[in-house]
């Protein structure tokens, strides 16, 4: 036996069903829709998900709420513990860098320090925010936190 011979088993293949295509074929004039009614017309098939009967649905009847803030600033954000990980000791740590490093993902954000982890030795550190807490941190190590630019709006 060989692949060449495979054959699929006797009645696993159907041929498609023709409809429409005159009453010999035994699916002619309605072709299997029965006559007139929404379940004869093309396009979607009732009841779909969400159909409540021609009854308003519930996610129409609900209110929206909220909205999205066109101004809202969204950070990259970079972890202290990170930043002594990837950096040697008195070394200047800009965007740049940060990028370089893999440590930014989306490198047209502002980027924002946050306290996570622990730094043990002196950074000089440049972003567009860091948190109180990480500015604590990197200068209680000796280092210095510096806040560059404007931070650009949407």
């Amino acid at each position: 036996m060989d692949l060449s011979r495979l054959r699929p088993p006797r009645g696993a293949k159907h041929p498609r069903k023709r409809v429409g295509r005159g009453n010999a074929s035994g699916q002619g004039t309605y072709a299997g829709k029965g006559i007139k009614g929404q379940q004869a017309r093309s396009g979607k098939k009732l009841p779909y998900p969400g159909f409540e009967g021609g009854q308003l649905p519930l996610v129409r009847r609900i209110a929206r709420r909220g909205f999205h803030n066109p101004f809202k600033v969204y950070y990259e954000e970079v972890k202290v513990c990170d930043l002594a990980r990837r950096f040697v000791p008195g070394s200047e740590v800009g965007p740049e860098e940060m990028i370089a490093a893999g440590l930014v993902k989306r490198p047209e954000r502002p980027i924002k320090v946050l306290s996570n982890g622990t730094i043990e030795h002196a950074l000089t550190v440049r972003a567009h925010k860091f948190s109180a807490a990480a500015r604590q941190k990197i200068e209680a190590a000796g280092g210095r936190a510096v806040e560059i630019g404007a931070v650009p709006t949407a």
